[in-house]
C-alpha cells in the first residue's frame, strides 16, 4: 500500500516540497494530497504591488504553477478551498473545512508537510466591515482591491499604514494608479528593515515621488460613511482615504501547529531541524513563512518571511520525503527591493541587531557611484557596513543607490555568508569597466573604510 503525504498549504513552500517528493516517488509509492484554501497555488505574492500598479497587466502572470499543472504532471490531488482546522497526530489524520461546498473531510497521512504561511497583522481597529479596507497578502487580497479601485466612483485617496516593504511597494503602486497617497508609519522612519541614517534616503525618494510620509504616527481608528472608509483617524486628527491598504507585517501562521502540539520557538514560528523535520514528531515536516530558523551571524532563531527561504525549504523537505537528504542551514537576511527607481538592498544585522546579539563594531558609509564617475547615467550609490570589532567580520550590509545598486547586495551577501573579514573583502576581485562600476567598486570602497576605521579604534 502507498504511503500517503498530506500538504498544509498549496503555495511556494508547500508546492515545492510535494514536487520534489514526487520527483523521487511515483504514485505506486506515494500518494500526495495537498489542501489550499484559497483559489491559487504557488504564485508570487511579491508580485502583487506590480500587479495593481499595473506593471504587470495579468494575475496569470504572477502564478508559476496552476492546480491543473499539479494534478495532470505532477500527479497530485490538488484541493482548492480547503482549509485545514485541525491535526490529530495520534490518529495520525488532519481535518479540512470545505469552503465551497461545505462540510468537512478528515484525511489520514503517513507524512505531513505544515506549510501555512503568515498571517497578516490586524489590529482591533482594521477588523471592520465597512468597505475600502484590504491587506495584500494573496492574490485573491490583490483582486479584491483592484475590484475596488475601478469601481464607480473611483477612489482618489490612499492611506497605507505601515511602512515595510509591502507597504512602501504599495504606496508606489497607488501613485502609479493615479491615487494621492499617505503613509502613516509608527516608528520613526519607513523601511525599519534597514537603519536610520539608510531609511532616509528611502523616505526622500517618496516624498519625491508624490507621497506624504508621517512618522512617529500611530492609527487608532477608521471614520466611516455609508458603510465605506472616509479617513484614518490618528494622534493629529483625521486623514480623508477612499482606500486604506495594510502593511503591518506578518506573524507566522501557527494556530493549528499550536493545537496539535507542534514546537513553536521564541520568535513564534514552528521549530524544525535543518532537515525541516519538526523535531520529536515522527513524519511531520515544517517549512516557509510559518516557521523559524537560525539566524547564521546572530546565531538566534528568527522569523524572516521571504519567498526564496521558502522555496528552499519546501525543496529540502520534499528531497528528504522522496528517500534523499538535504539541509537547509539557516539565513542571513538578504533581501532588495525600490522606490520609484530607486534600489534598496541589505543583508547580516542592521545596528540594533548587533547591539542585541552583544556584537562590539564598527559601522562606515561609504558615498559612491554606480558607473565611472564620467560615464554617461552614472548617479550616486550610498553602501553601509557593519563590521565586528576587532576580528573585522563583516556582520551586516545595506546598499540604496540609484541605479546598479541592489543586486550589489548579492557581493556582501556571498562575503557574508563565507564569514569573510572587512580586510579580505578589499582584495574580490570583482569585474569592472566604466559602463558597470568605477575602477574601485562602492563593495570596495566601503570594505576599505570600514578596514580604515577598524585600524583607528
Amino acid at each position: 500500500m502507498a504511503e500517503r503525504l498530506i500538504v498544509v498549504g498549496g503555495d511556494a513552500a508547500g508546492m515545492a516540497a510535494a514536487s520534489q517528493a514526487r520527483r523521487r516517488r511515483d504514485r505506486s509509492d506515494l500518494e500526495i494530497v495537498a489542501f489550499e484554501r484559497g483559489h491559487f497555488t504557488s504564485y508570487s505574492a511579491c508580485g502583487i504591488p506590480y500587479w495593481i500598479g499595473g506593471l504587470v497587466p495579468d494575475r496569470e502572470q504572477l502564478v508559476a504553477r496552476d492546480p491543473e499543472t499539479f494534478r495532470e504532471s505532477f500527479d497530485i490531488d490538488v484541493r482548492l478551498r480547503h482549509e485545514v482546522t485541525g491535526i490529530d497526530l495520534d490518529r495520525r489524520e488532519v481535518v479540512a473545512r470545505d469552503l465551497a461546498g461545505g462540510g468537512e473531510v478528515r484525511e489520514w497521512f503517513d507524512h505531513l508537510v505544515y506549510a501555512t504561511g503568515a498571517s497578516p497583522l490586524t489590529p482591533e481597529w482594521a477588523r471592520t466591515d465597512a468597505d475600502g479596507v484590504f491587506g495584500v497578502q494573496t492574490l485573491d487580497d490583490g483582486a479584491a482591491l483592484l475590484e475596488w479601485l475601478d469601481r464607480e466612483p473611483r477612489p482618489r485617496r490612499a492611506v497605507v499604514v505601515g511602512g515595510g516593504y509591502i507597504g512602501v511597494e504599495m504606496a508606489e503602486a497607488l501613485i502609479q494608479r493615479g491615487l494621492t497617497v499617505d503613509l502613516v508609519e509608527q516608528a520613526d522612519h519607513p523601511m525599519s528593515t534597514v537603519d536610520a541614517d539608510m531609511a532616509g534616503l528611502v523616505a526622500e525618494a517618496m516624498r519625491g515621488i508624490g507621497i506624504g510620509i508621517r512618522t512617529g504616527l500611530a492609527v487608532t481608528g477608521l471614520e466611516t460613511r455609508d458603510g465605506r472608509v472616509s479617513a484614518v483617524v490618528t494622534a493629529e486628527g483625521p486623514l480623508p482615504a477612499d482606500v486604506v491598504v495594510l502593511g503591518l507585517g506578518v506573524r507566522p501562521n501557527t494556530t493549528v501547529a499550536e493545537a496539535a502540539g507542534l514546537p513553536i520557538g521564541p520568535s513564534g514560528g514552528v521549530r524544525t531541524d535543518r532537515r525541516m523535520r519538526v523535531p520529536g514528531v515522527p513524519g511531520v515536516w515544517a517549512a516557509g513563512d510559518c516557521v523559524e530558523t537560525l539566524h547564521l551571524v546572530s546565531g538566534l532563531p528568527v522569523h524572516i518571511p521571504l519567498g526564496t527561504h521558502a522555496n528552499k525549504q519546501g525543496r529540502v523537505a520534499g528531497i528528504n520525503i522522496g528517500g534523499g537528504y538535504a539541509t537547509f542551514p539557516g539565513v542571513i537576511g538578504t533581501a532588495v527591493t525600490k522606490v520609484c527607481d530607486l534600489e534598496v538592498g541589505r543583508t547580516g544585522l542592521r545596528e540594533r541587531d548587533a547591539e542585541a546579539a552583544g556584537f562590539e563594531f564598527v559601522s562606515v558609509v561609504a558615498e559612491s557611484t554606480s558607473r565611472a564617475g564620467y560615464y554617461p547615467g552614472a548617479r550616486p550609490m550610498t553602501v553601509k557596513l557593519l563590521a565586528e570589532r576587532p576580528s573585522g567580520r563583516l556582520l551586516g550590509a545595506q546598499i540604496v543607490g540609484w541605479s546598479e545598486a541592489a543586486k550589489r547586495i548579492d557581493t556582501l551577501a556571498v562575503a557574508l555568508w563565507n564569514g569573510m573579514t572587512v580586510d579580505e573583502m578589499t582584495a574580490l576581485d570583482l569585474g569592472y569597466a566604466p559602463p558597470y562600476a568605477p575602477v574601485w567598486d562602492p563593495v570596495l570602497i566601503a570594505a576599505r573604510k570600514a578596514v580604515d576605521t577598524l585600524a583607528r579604534r
